[in-house]
């Protein structure tokens, strides 16, 4: 199967696994991802790992010999079926953490994008090179680094083509972390800094950092105060407040 979706402990893992075209993203593997993203968002995981089959690559990109010889309309249809399904993570109901092992270019940086995290292991090796080939990005790859790395680096990458290791990477914000020893392990270790809190705080604070890039600073603020005072009406608040006071560990129920 070139997805496999597990489970261990709090984690839910999705594994890209066409090794044989460097876990090359697909149409119909994009559904699948979309399909998998139902099934993790009715399991009880906490936090969803992306990560590639094998050692070389995360995701190398969309499959090219789809895109040839597709009509405006085709075309238009896969971009927007890319976005769609990406976009998703942004209103996910758990953190999503991207481990790239290994090449994440084109439309395989653009899913990393999408999660809220993102590891890098030191063969890494990242960028966005439709220029190359007389195109631009189509999965969000415009639109989403940016928000990461400031628009200069990101124009850079985006007209240059060129590709970033895992260092550089790591210094522009591009990722969060690097990781040695078992990808998966690590990924694991990286989210349980997280995976402990209540989910529905984490819902809140993810929403409010995510619209902070769409507003004004005096909105923003708004909206912050908004979702501060939702999240003081939990039960999760409530037990985490009495906790404090106590000296003992919150155990959150998320509601």
């Amino acid at each position: 199967m070139p997805i496999t979706l597990s489970f261990r402990d709090e984690f839910a893992i999705l594994t890209i696994d066409r090794q044989e075209a460097l876990n090359a993203l697909s149409f119909s593997l994009i559904g699948d991802i979309s399909r998998h993203f139902d099934e993790v968002e009715n399991s009880k995981a906490r936090a969803l790992l992306i990560i590639g089959a094998g050692q070389k690559a995360f995701c190398a990109g969309a499959d090219i010999r789809e895109l040839l010889g597709r009509d405006v309309e085709a075309q238009k249809r896969g971009a927007e079926l890319g976005q769609r399904v990406f976009a998703r993570l942004d209103t996910f109901p758990i953190p999503s953490i991207a481990i790239i092992n290994g090449y994440a270019f084109g439309g395989g940086l653009e899913l990393a994008l999408a999660c809220t995290f993102r590891l890098a292991t030191a063969n890494a090796k990242v960028g966005l090179p439709e220029i190359k080939l007389g195109l631009i990005p189509g999965y969000g790859g415009t639109q989403r680094l940016p928000r990461a790395i400031g628009e200069a680096r990101a124009m850079e990458l985006i007209l240059s083509g060129r590709t970033v290791a895992a260092e550089e990477a790591l210094r522009i914000g591009l990722v969060n972390r690097m990781v040695e020893g078992d990808a998966i392990e690590a990924g694991m270790a990286f989210g349980r800094e997280f995976t402990g809190h209540g989910m529905v705080a984490q819902r809140l604070a993810r929403g409010a950092v995510q619209r902070a890039l769409q507003t004004t600073l005096s909105e923003g603020l708004k909206i912050e105060a908004d979702l501060s005072t939702l999240a003081y009406q939990t039960k999760d608040a409530a037990e985490g407040m009495a906790a404090f006071l106590e000296n003992r560990k919150p155990q959150f129920k998320d509601c």
